[in-house]
């Protein structure tokens, strides 16, 4: 069961997307953290990779309001259409987070609730595109669970599919391909239970 929804996510989303919109467009919850994020940009960086952007609302509209330069990625299409009508001067991409086309490095990469939906052997390899697109001093910031193995939860009606590593994991996978954390919270109070990293490029040596 865990891997075949692992399989479905995509289509949940794509068929959903208003659905989503509706439920997710309004609420910061996260705020503080993308505050975080932020402050830890390299001086004058600005040029954001957000990976599983979704519509751009409400995480990449906040960035925007703060001076980025958004390039988002997600593998539903009908998400990447409602972020590229709001924000037409920012690049959307329709693409899978597991297979990236060719991009440039940025100062920042976000995976917010998004990088979770991949199964734990799907996510492993991912952190290496992490080190390869983020720029040196840059910063990453993604969500996560805390244990080893899947969750279930339901979306209109559907399953909705969670993957997770261990900490330990997690924490090995960045220092390998050149992070160090700079934050690292689990089941945070304050941001609706996620469980965050917040981690900095120190190293081309991957």
């Amino acid at each position: 069961m865990p891997e075949n929804a692992a399989d479905t996510v995509i289509d949940l989303y794509q068929k959903n997307a208003a659905a989503w919109v509706k439920l997710r467009s309004s609420n910061l919850f996260e705020k503080p953290w993308l505050d975080r994020f932020l402050q830890a940009l390299p001086e004058g960086g600005r040029e954001i990779l957000d990976i599983g952007c979704g519509s751009g609302q409400p995480v990449g509209a906040y960035l925007i309001e703060r001076g980025c330069q958004l390039t988002g990625v997600d593998a539903a299409n009908a998400l990447i259409d409602i972020a590229r009508d709001a924000f037409p001067e920012h690049t959307w991409i329709t693409a899978d987070m597991r297979a990236l086309p060719p991009l440039p490095q940025f100062h920042g990469l976000i995976a917010w609730h998004s990088f979770f939906h991949l199964s734990p052997e799907a996510q492993r390899p991912v952190f290496k595109d992490f080190g390869r697109l983020c720029l040196p001093g840059g910063a990453l910031m993604f969500t996560s669970g805390t244990t080893l193995g899947h969750s279930i939860g339901t979306f209109e009606g559907r399953p909705l599919y969670h993957g997770s590593l261990d900490s330990a994991e997690y924490g090995r996978l960045l220092v390998e391909n050149g992070f160090e954390v700079i934050e690292h919270v689990e089941n945070d109070p304050a941001c609706g239970g996620a469980t965050i990293w917040l981690a900095r490029k120190i190293s081309d040596q991957l």
